[in-house]
């Protein structure tokens, strides 16, 4: 099959990162040659969670939501093809799908059954061993002081249960989003389900080193170049709910030069509250009778 038509496994998905990064198109061509060199018992299988998109045929937002409910698709195919067939397998998501014990209620943009392994674990307890990077952890402004990893080889991993780093709260990782509520009132904070210590949601930290050093990864120029699929993902973007009007080509680009002259990674701005206040207050004018 013509790698042309092998990449859309990654590309056409619902998540804007996979499209644009080059981990897939490396790791997918990886794994087919180790394949070629060991026997069929042994070989890898690569496993896609993601819902199935078909985006030929979305045209709307409200034609998206229903692929977008990726925690139930990942169980699903971790359940299908993995837990009952007594197999094993290494799961490569963001932490969020991962947690232990997150079930989420209420209506929003969380409101699916839960986390993606916190669904199959109803089912098949304690058979997952669930790794968090540190991700956004900001030793200069949080209580631990960076002289605690300083003698703390590269790569290191922790447990998590029963030390201070597990007993952490989640704040302490990642920036509190910003919620809009349904009155247009706006809150920092955590969803409520996970607002609890780390050793309950994870069991283990991967350290990489100190967080200033963190690289934003690049886009490859064969994606970057391919303008035929450049334009296809900005026409994607605003159905995905991203407001069109920062994702023009020219900011594009712009944003790509800006950070291939500087690749260290920053922890991203907090949205205007106020801007998200407006568009939530223009959503609810239109859409009340008049």
């Amino acid at each position: 099959m013509p790698f042309t038509e092998v990449r859309k496994v990654w590309r056409n998905t619902t998540q804007v990162m996979c499209s644009a990064s080059g981990f897939f198109e490396e790791l997918f061509p990886l794994v087919r040659a180790i394949n070629q060199k060991l026997p069929a018992g042994k070989r890898l299988r690569v496993l896609a969670g993601d819902p199935p998109i078909d985006w030929d045929q979305v045209k709307t937002v409200d034609d998206t939501s229903k692929f977008f409910d990726r925690d139930a698709s990942i169980a699903s195919v971790l359940e299908k093809e993995v837990l009952s067939k007594h197999r094993k397998a290494l799961m490569l998501f963001g932490t969020f799908h991962l947690f232990h014990g997150i079930y989420f209620a209420g209506s929003g943009p969380r409101s699916g059954p839960g986390s993606a392994v916190s669904i199959y674990e109803k089912n098949y307890p304690n058979l997952t061993f669930v790794i968090s990077d540190f991700g956004f952890f900001d030793l200069k402004s949080s209580a631990p002081s960076s002289n605690q990893f300083a003698d703390w080889p590269v790569p290191s991993l922790t447990l998590a249960k029963g030390t201070w780093l597990g007993a952490l709260d989640l704040s302490h990782f990642l920036p509190p989003p910003l919620i809009i509520e349904d009155n247009c009132n706006t809150r920092n904070e955590f969803p409520k389900e996970v607002q609890k210590p780390m050793e309950e949601l994870v069991d283990a930290f991967l350290y990489l080193g100190p967080t200033d050093l963190i690289l934003r990864e690049q886009m490859p120029a064969d994606i970057a170049l391919d303008t035929d699929y450049m334009a296809e993902s900005e026409r994607r973007l605003p159905l995905q709910g991203f407001p069109p009007e920062s994702f023009t080509s020219k900011e594009f680009n712009e944003r790509m030069v800006r950070t291939a002259q500087n690749a260290i990674f920053t922890v991203p701005r907090p949205p205007d509250a106020k801007i998200l206040v407006q568009r939530c207050l223009d959503r609810k004018s239109r859409s009340t009778p008049q």
